[in-house]
């Protein structure tokens, strides 16, 4: 699931440059393109402290991207059913516990996007991006914003954005896709025995610590 996260990640740093740093919300090919940009941007901007610490890219990830990625809406996806069997609990304390509980999930969730997404910040090279064509999405809730990581001597990989359309009408990213193989449901299947087995505090606690390791990349076999 990290290869997932770090082609992704790469394609976030590479993109055509906007005159305007603000971001379009009410666009959701645009608020991918510009967020692109101005997360490229920043960490152009950053690469001394980020060469002396690079702990600082929690900061540039908290700040450029997290604004934008719907990760509360996310960690209901990875949490599923889990979600159902809460809201059918009968007993009132019981319930109130349970609900904390995915309100600490949520938060270490949170976290552990930023932990990751920072760590694979660290393997940026440079690799180009190519976007889909923009479609209708008046009358739409969930967008799709095709791109492409081309690299010079390697096959061409297709990334899907998956974004969705708020109340108040503003878009924001909640899943991606890397050849087909969608982030949220790679981490769900990951989760899934774990939740069952253990429970959701024991998965709280894992994703905790996971997300308190210094920043630094670590491929599917869990090596730097």
């Amino acid at each position: 699931m990290l290869r997932i996260l770090l082609v992704a990640a790469l394609m976030i740093c590479s993109s055509t440059t906007y005159a305007n740093d603000a971001v379009n919300l009410q666009d959701p090919y645009e608020m991918v393109q510009q967020v692109a940009d101005n997360t490229f941007k920043r960490i152009t901007k950053d690469q001394a402290i980020i060469l002396e610490d690079k702990e600082h890219l929690r900061v540039i990830v908290e700040q450029e991207l997290l604004p934008y990625i719907d990760y509360k809406y996310a960690a209901y996806r990875v949490l599923g059913s889990y979600i159902q069997k809460v809201r059918n609990i009968e007993d009132k304390q019981e319930k109130a516990q349970a609900v904390e509980h995915i309100k600490q999930f949520i938060e270490v969730f949170k976290n552990y996007l930023v932990a990751t997404y920072a760590g694979v910040f660290t393997q940026y090279t440079n690799q180009q991006v190519e976007f889909g064509k923009a479609k209708e999405f008046v009358d739409e809730q969930v967008a799709i914003v095709k791109t492409k990581i081309v690299e010079e001597g390697k096959p061409d990989i297709k990334i899907d954005f998956k974004v969705r359309r708020s109340s108040n009408n503003e878009w924001r990213a909640y899943d991606m896709m890397a050849e087909g193989i969608s982030l949220l449901d790679a981490k769900q299947t990951e989760l899934h025995g774990i939740l069952r087995q253990q429970g959701i505090e024991h998965v709280i606690e894992l994703l905790d610590k996971k997300s308190r390791l210094p920043v630094q990349f670590r491929g599917d076999d869990g090596s730097k």
